[in-house]
């Protein structure tokens, strides 16, 4: 009976160490398995981290780029805008250095007009003189035009609406349809603008 039980004893003392051995490895994988799921996260946060770094550094150059692009758009706007200015500025004074020359040129072709009839009232004659005197200043005026570029406005023929301006219509079988039948004041143009109108009656 004590064999038996001696037996019992150590099958059981071994069955235990068998067991105590079974935990203890059991203990170690778990440690083992703690530590590598341990390394990779550790790992798998440095790696995030590095992406975050990536991913910052590419947002920081981009937006370099973006205020570089953003001052020189900036400075392109200035410059055009300063160069508009100046287009501006210059522009209006060669018109206004033009509008001047213009009137110099009439002026200076009209100022001998004015003597001459300013003497014409001064000088003491007969009608037909005076007459004479006349003649010669409408002659010189004339010349001025011409020299100007001003030409009379043609008004015989038919009544034309962008040369003649018609103030008065009549019924007469000696003129054609839509004839000039008179003229009451002529017109004068400079190239393909009208000066003045000329002002006419129309017949039929």
């Amino acid at each position: 009976m004590e064999e038996i039980k001696k037996d019992q004893l150590e099958q059981e003392k071994e069955e235990l160490k068998q067991e105590t051995n079974i935990d203890d490895l059991n203990d170690e994988n778990n440690e083992g398995w703690q530590t590598g799921e341990a390394l990779e996260d550790q790992e798998f946060e440095e790696n995030e981290d590095e992406t975050l770094k990536d991913e910052l550094l590419k947002l920081k150059n981009e937006n370099s780029k973006l205020s570089n692009e953003l001052e020189a758009l900036k400075d392109r706007l200035l410059r055009l805008n300063a160069e508009y200015d100046n287009f501006r500025k210059r522009t209006s004074k060669e018109k206004e250095g033009i509008y001047t020359d213009a009137c110099e040129d009439v002026l200076k072709e009209m100022v001998p007009v004015l003597d001459n009839l300013e003497r014409a009232i001064t000088v003491e004659g007969s009608v037909e003189d005076l007459k004479k005197g006349i003649e010669m200043t409408i002659r010189q005026f004339k010349g001025a035009f011409e020299k100007l570029g001003v030409e009379e406005i043609d008004a015989t023929g038919e009544f034309d609406p962008n040369l003649h301006q018609a103030v008065m219509h009549i019924q007469d079988e000696a003129f054609g349809q839509n004839a000039v039948a008179e003229i009451f004041q002529k017109g004068y143009k400079r190239g393909d603008k009208v000066l003045r109108y000329t002002m006419v009656k129309v017949a039929n």
